[in-house]
């Protein structure tokens, strides 16, 4: 009877004392959206006054959106390194769409943003673009991530281009309209139904840190006849750009897109494809907005979302005419602003920071945001006092750098650019949103270009070995560029 007396006593202190002690709540799991050549063609973000995107609007709405937030690098390959590794490009050296991390000494066993959160308990899932390019083989890919889904991509395409052959080699993924396809038919659409089917079968016991990239609006941007609708055919459209735009601009802000796939303005316009590229775009940028809402409802319906942090952001910014031409490479607003995106647990409901972000700021945010232990060899800044207080203030600038020795200082109201020949251009963005005027050389700005130049990169090292695609350098002593392996001049007349 005693001992009964005892073991009921036991139970009881026992229950009493879980019933005390504090639960825990479980790590938050991660949805990390990317969407490859996003500019700030969103609705909420205003940079195209007819973009139709409900469903990163109504995330925005229930989180904190980045009205101020650019990338790394406006290129594919340098701008998502930097964001995985929290390191600017002028620290790996990866300028170019060559070399793939990895293979560089300094950085093949540098732990990555979904390795710290695997050595940390969590799951780890990929699908669509991502890094740019593969991994490697299946144990590079393990190293990676945990489990990896379809590669996405463009999926259907049409029996032969749709537009005329276009300038400097007639790339084959210069393309753009539209043909019979379904929206199934298109990777994105297989991206986000994997997306979908992993969402629904997540184990209980761990969480999960699930990664999915968006090919589109990348070209060729076929669109389907239902989101091409959503677009009139007329020159309402059409961005504003200045006749000579150009022409307060350095000629060096051409080397940084001297001969490349995508056509220039003069193009597009004698070919009567500016209003078709424009429409193309904004139509896969609203079907890629429906594959992300498609996530979502997945996400709400699983009763996953009030334990999940949730980051859409895009890897750079595309022109669509403005300064003269199409396609990204430059250090203008077009080119590298782009959609961040953050909600769920920890983030203010309905936010809107004007402060300057960086994508390389998004690895240490995520591990504040989700309680992982902190890193101290990260370049980047956690926002959770913005996704806290949107008003809080950023003291660091957004800097972008597009090889060696040319960066963009973006503070809250100015743009500063440095390219590697010393020539410079400033802009005040909140009278000048389209970067008309350059007021680089104007005595009465010096004060606000020696405060830029002050955040210019300390460390700006070389093109890495391997580099290729995309690459400049320039010699000083000679004043000579060499894009791609070709030299460039001074005298030499610019590529239409």
């Amino acid at each position: 009877m005693n001992r009964l007396i005892l073991a009921t006593l036991l139970f009881v202190a026992l229950l009493a004392a879980a019933h005390a002690a504090p639960v825990k709540p479980p790590r938050p799991n991660v949805l990390f959206i990317a969407i490859d050549d996003q500019n700030d063609w969103i609705g909420h973000l205003g940079g195209h006054p007819l973009a139709k995107t409900p469903h990163i609007d109504r995330l925005a709405a229930r989180g904190t959106t980045f009205l101020n937030a650019h990338v790394n690098a406006p290129l594919c390959n340098p701008s998502r390194t930097s964001l995985m590794l929290s390191l600017r490009p002028t620290t790996t050296g990866v300028y170019g769409l060559a070399p793939w991390f990895r293979d560089l000494a300094p950085w093949k066993d540098r732990v990555a943003l979904p390795q710290h959160f695997k050595a940390h308990g969590y799951r780890t899932y990929t699908c669509g673009k991502v890094y740019h390019g593969g991994a490697g083989g299946p144990a590079r890919r393990a190293a990676e991530f945990d489990v990896w889904g379809p590669a996405g991509g463009i999926g259907v395409k049409p029996e032969r281009k749709l537009i005329p052959p276009t300038p400097m080699g007639d790339h084959p993924l210069m393309d753009w309209g539209v043909f019979p396809h379904r929206d199934e038919d298109k990777g994105d659409y297989r991206v986000a139904s994997w997306a979908i089917e992993r969402l629904r079968q997540m184990p209980e016991d761990r969480p999960f840190f699930l990664a999915a990239g968006f090919f589109l609006p990348h070209v060729p941007c076929y669109a389907t006849q239902r989101w091409f609708d959503l677009y009139p055919d007329d020159d309402s459209l059409l961005p504003p750009v200045k006749k000579d735009d150009r022409g307060d601009t350095p000629r060096f802000s051409w080397y940084l897109h001297w001969e490349l796939p995508e056509p220039r303005l003069l193009w597009v316009r004698e070919n009567n494809q500016w209003r078709n590229l424009v429409r193309c775009y904004l139509a896969c940028t609203s079907f890629v907005d429906a594959q992300i809402g498609r996530i979502l409802a997945a996400l709400d319906e699983t009763g996953l979302a009030d334990n999940t942090v949730v980051v859409v952001w895009g890897d750079h910014g595309w022109h669509l005419g403005e300064k003269g031409i199409t396609g990204k490479n430059t250090l203008w607003e077009r080119s590298t602003r782009v959609p961040l995106v953050f909600a769920g647990p920890g983030v203010k409901s309905g936010g809107r920071s004007n402060q300057p972000a960086e994508l390389l700021d998004i690895y240490p945010t995520l591990v504040e945001l989700c309680g992982l232990p902190p890193r101290g060899d990260l370049e980047g800044l956690s926002l959770v006092p913005q996704l806290k207080d949107p008003g809080a203030k950023r003291e660091r600038p957004a800097i972008t750098s597009h090889n060696r020795g040319n960066h963009g200082v973006r503070s809250e109201r100015w743009r500063y650019i440095r390219y590697a020949d010393g020539s410079e251009e400033l802009y005040d963005m909140q009278n000048d949103p389209r970067e008309w005027t350059n007021l680089a050389g104007r005595p009465e700005f010096s004060a606000v270009i020696a405060e830029h130049k002050k955040w210019l990169p300390a460390i700006d090292v070389p093109p890495a070995p391997g580099s290729a695609h995309r690459v400049l350098t320039y010699d000083e002593s000679t004043d000579e560029a060499v894009w791609e392996g070709k030299t460039v001049r001074r005298s030499d007349p610019i590529p239409e």
